[in-house]
């Protein structure tokens, strides 16, 4: 886990790493990446899930019971529940979106996957991400079947790509060589 050193630095890199050390030993890792992935998704889709785990006004003991309720509908498994009831317990919901991001790289980090994060300006077809994920496999020096390709269009960018690959960044885009050729002109 070349980077996991950085992610447990941190508050919310010390609870993934946590949940990750318990899922290892119950042999839950992909079932709480995927209670967490479904988590994730949940809270980018209602603002009042959101607002329920940001704001203060709530109680400990309200955000428990609530976010009980919310991995019921979801079908959480028992160590998620169970974690999500100690971060409610220790008032520490806001850090969730950060602590599944974490758990996220550390789960990928122990499987030898790299993630990358790809921004192109139109949505790239099944033949083109399997073209770009055997550059960026030769390019990190792992086998294919190690890079996990996470797609997002983004217009703005009119045309190529950017790839983020930890904190490195490739960016081909159309955008960016304008802005480039607009600096040099200035002088």
């Amino acid at each position: 886990m070349e980077n996991s050193a950085g992610i447990t630095a941190s508050l919310q890199g010390r609870y993934a790493s946590a949940l990750f050390d318990l899922a290892s030993e119950t042999g839950a890792v992909a079932p709480v990446e995927a209670d967490l992935e479904k988590l994730g998704s949940a809270l980018a889709s209602s603002e009042d899930l959101t607002a329920l785990i940001s704001n203060p006004l709530f109680t400990r003991d309200e955000c428990g019971r609530a976010l009980d309720s919310v991995a019921g509908v979801l079908e959480l498994g028992a160590v998620t529940r169970k974690f999500l009831g100690v971060l409610a317990a220790n008032g520490r919901l806001s850090a969730l979106p950060q602590v599944i991001a974490a758990y996220g790289a550390i789960a990928a980090s122990a499987r030898g996957e790299i993630t990358a994060n790809v921004s192109s300006a139109h949505a790239l077809g099944q033949d083109q991400l399997a073209a770009l994920s055997a550059k960026l496999a030769a390019r990190e020096g792992v086998d294919v079947g190690a890079v996990k390709i996470k797609a997002s269009v983004d217009p703005d960018l009119l045309g190529g790509l950017v790839v983020r690959i930890g904190s490195q960044q490739i960016d081909s885009s159309i955008r960016t060589r304008l802005n480039s050729l607009a600096q040099a002109m200035k002088g």
